[in-house]
């Protein structure tokens, strides 16, 4: 039996690149004509799977309503943005497990559906983040600001800087994986940054290489800290005495 995703989008573009690929991954385009209707389809168990453009009105409502669902009707959810700030932050808070960055990518709108359907419905928002200490550099407009990571995980990492980190987007950083030679760099989102220079990264450009290995690297960290407390398990939100600011800095 075909899966299907219900779609709330007006974006031509966008429109002509999940119909395709989708189709080429067995699953039906449900277009939708509201949230309301999107949520329906989704609550009627017709679509495992919530695409929403949040660039339309009330787009992060429709996210939100269906983050709360339980977790036998919570599809996975899928927000399409653009790379402007802080619309993929408040699309990742309101309750998306992924952003799609328009114009979309074929391979992008795969990789998203794949992760999300190998992962359990009661943790798709949450991606095993483990405890690791290795120097991350972040290219700030200023100049280089060294920072400690505090966990890491397949989307983003959480750091311990010198000094606040600016909130803002796609901000270059690079660091290298403990017991590796390899240096994981790309791009990231700054989620929440608190004045103490703690702050939460969400990965916005990896390459493939890089998210492979990255993958590979997480998967031996996962077997070797099986019978480690669940508490090195965390999830890309800020602590409980984070001073959260989502707006850009210069």
């Amino acid at each position: 039996m075909r899966s299907s995703a219900a779609v709330l989008c007006e974006d031509k573009r966008s429109l002509q690149t999940l119909q395709s690929t989708l189709e080429d991954m067995a699953i039906d385009l449900v277009n939708c004509a509201s949230g309301q209707e999107a949520l329906e389809s989704v609550m009627a168990g017709r679509c495992s799977t919530l695409i929403v453009d949040f660039d339309l009105q009330g787009a992060k409502e429709v996210i939100s309503m269906a983050a709360l669902l339980p977790a036998g009707q919570k599809p996975a959810l899928l927000a399409v943005a653009s790379r402007a700030w802080p619309g993929t932050g408040q699309a990742f808070q309101s309750g998306a497990s992924r952003i799609l960055y328009r114009p979309i990518e074929a391979d992008q709108l795969k990789d998203a559906l794949l992760t999300e359907k190998k992962a359990p419905k009661s943790n798709r928002r949450k991606s095993s983040r483990y405890e690791v200490k290795t120097l991350v550099y972040l290219d700030l407009k200023s100049g280089t600001l060294p920072a400690v990571s505090i966990d890491i995980g397949e989307h983003g990492l959480a750091v311990q800087a010198t000094e606040p980190v600016p909130v803002t987007s796609n901000l270059a950083f690079r660091c290298v994986l403990p017991g590796t030679d390899f240096t994981l760099q790309g791009q990231a989102d700054v989620m929440w940054a608190s004045d103490q220079g703690r702050a939460g990264l969400f990965f916005t450009k990896l390459t493939g290489a890089a998210r492979k290995h990255l993958k590979q690297w997480l998967h031996k960290r996962s077997a070797h800290n099986k019978q480690k407390d669940s508490n090195s398990v965390r999830d890309l939100m800020p602590p409980e005495d984070a001073q959260v600011s989502f707006s850009v800095s210069d």
